[in-house]
């Protein structure tokens, strides 16, 4: 895995200023520096993009009303994107996408819209109309004054049975039951967290027996155990994403788990930090290790590299992404790299086929 010398990255944004789109950069692994690519415009705000498992294909949302998708093909010599099509997402809003594992659909979450929805993909990589929209509520819920559904973001399962949607206004994680043969969704479970959680991300472990759940309000990362037959998610614990001595303003953003499954990483924006967790044993429990600041101000997005030696912290208020070397530790160490970026909200690596 850390033999690959380069990687290529691509960095969502929102357009409402300067931005043109999506970015593109090589990596180098050897020098750990960045190389500009270029830009590609796709529509406004393309917020959020995933990569399609051949590689050949990314997909970006674009966080409007209404929303929209984008499709684009990947050079993943030079790292050239070309736009292939534009369809509707559904709904208002769409904030995330992803890519079932046998690459026939995108599912999108849309936090304005309370909605998910599902998109065919063609060979050429083209999208299709939805064939599924599903509205979120929270009418299953007891109180007065039903919450605001608010899906932050729609992960296939580690067998690509299941799809799992954090919904941060009904402080849930829905587990849907994914349908490849008619493109469809039919809710199977769901963990309700306590009120005012706000579940935004979700990672599961390399063991596929664990998932990690980042809390946007609440600031903490809970542990939630697989039933690796039914989908279903049960609450383990949660823990703190700031230092018990912190108690200023905070909305953490984004986790992700090391590719050796040691070590988890989540964002703070506002104390402005990555924290960082030793994944103790096999089920997956979390030891905090300490905080590191991003270098910038409030990391909406992080991201590991292929090799894994590298993490990188997208701070949108500062229109910067900040590079860290991790250690044979887990721990974060600055390069001293950093490279700016108009409102920069996600980036995703795919390894560089270019010749050396």
């Amino acid at each position: 895995m850390s033999e690959l010398r380069s990687s290529l990255a691509f960095v969502g944004t929102y357009t409402n200023n300067e931005s043109e789109g999506i970015y593109g950069y090589r990596l180098n692994s050897e020098a750990g520096e960045f190389e500009a690519l270029g830009t590609t415009m796709v529509g406004d705000n393309p917020s959020f993009l995933t990569i399609h498992p051949s590689g050949e294909f990314l997909y970006a949302v674009n966080e409007t009303d209404p929303g929209n998708v984008a499709a684009c093909e990947v050079d993943q010599r030079t790292g050239e994107l070309s736009t292939l099509n534009r369809r509707p997402s559904g709904a208002s809003g769409p904030c995330h996408c992803s890519v079932d594992a046998t690459g026939q659909f995108l599912l999108v979450a849309h936090y304005g819209g309370g909605s998910i929805s599902m998109l065919p993909i063609e060979d050429d990589g083209h999208l299709g109309n939805p064939t599924e929209l599903i509205e979120h509520d929270g009418t299953h819920i007891d109180s007065s004054d039903p919450p605001t559904p608010r899906p932050h973001a729609a992960i296939p399962g580690p067998d690509n049975r299941f799809v799992y949607v954090p919904d941060l206004g009904l402080d849930e994680v829905v587990v849907y039951k994914l349908d490849l043969e008619r493109g469809r969704l039919s809710r199977a479970s769901a963990v309700q967290m306590s009120a005012g959680t706000g579940p935004r991300h979700l990672v599961f472990h390399p063991n596929n027996q664990v998932g990690y759940v980042i809390n946007e309000p609440d600031s903490s990362l809970t542990i939630l155990d697989r039933d690796t037959r039914t989908g279903e998610l049960n609450f383990v614990e949660s823990l703190r994403t700031t230092p018990s001595t912190f108690d200023g303003e905070n909305h953490s953003a984004d986790v992700h788990v090391h590719p050796s499954g040691r070590w988890a990483y989540g964002s703070n924006r506002g104390h402005d930090s990555i924290a960082v967790f030793d994944i103790k044993d096999e089920n997956g429990r979390l030891e905090p290790m300490g905080y590191v600041s991003t270098g910038g101000k409030y990391p909406r997005n992080i991201a590991i590299d292929p090799t894994g030696r590298f993490l990188v912290a997208e701070n949108r208020h500062t229109d910067d992404l900040v590079l860290f070397q991790i250690t044979d530790e887990g721990h974060l160490k600055a390069t001293g790299e950093k490279t700016l970026v108009p409102d920069p909200s996600c980036m995703q690596f795919l390894a560089d086929s270019s010749p050396e």
